[in-house]
């Protein structure tokens, strides 16, 4: 469904990403609307697929989370089969935080999260180098990140 976005829309998006727990009564007085106005604006967002979902940001230490890695592969033929079984497969796998089909010398970039060192090679080992898909792969270590929450108006 393709929605026509108009400037209060733009408005009530860009809050919803500062904080998804506004109230509906906050949401409408900042972009200055009455509440049931500011909630069916909202509700056609989330039916029309611009607003995807709300999360919840959380520190990966408290879930056992003590490393995250960038895992480039290389796919061994680049064929719609490949590519779709192998993007099977990496999405049933509890670790994977992110997938990326790209361009480049590799296909994929998946971001991952692992306990350790250990977890992060038996991963490795176990859930892409035995893919018949898989050509080779290449990790990354993840020293630090900051994930911006807002997208940009373009």
């Amino acid at each position: 469904m393709n929605i026509d976005l108009d400037r209060i829309d733009y408005e009530i998006l860009v809050l919803l990403q500062k904080n998804a727990r506004r109230s509906n009564k906050e949401l409408a007085a900042a972009v200055g609307l009455a509440p049931s106005s500011c909630l069916a604006r909202v509700q056609r967002l989330r039916d029309g697929g611009v607003l995807k979902g709300f999360h919840a940001e959380v520190e990966p230490e408290y879930l056992g989370i003590g490393l995250q890695s960038l895992i480039a592969v290389q796919l061994q033929k680049h064929s719609r089969t490949m590519v779709k079984a192998f993007w099977k497969h990496v999405l049933g796998l509890p670790e994977v935080l992110a997938v990326y089909h790209v361009t480049g010398e590799y296909d994929f970039q998946i971001h991952v999260a692992v306990r350790d060192a250990h977890h992060l090679r038996d991963l490795a080992l176990d859930a892409f180098t035995t893919r018949p898909e898989v050509s080779r792969i290449a990790t990354s270590l993840i020293f630090e990140s900051i994930r911006k929450t807002e997208l940009p108006k373009l």
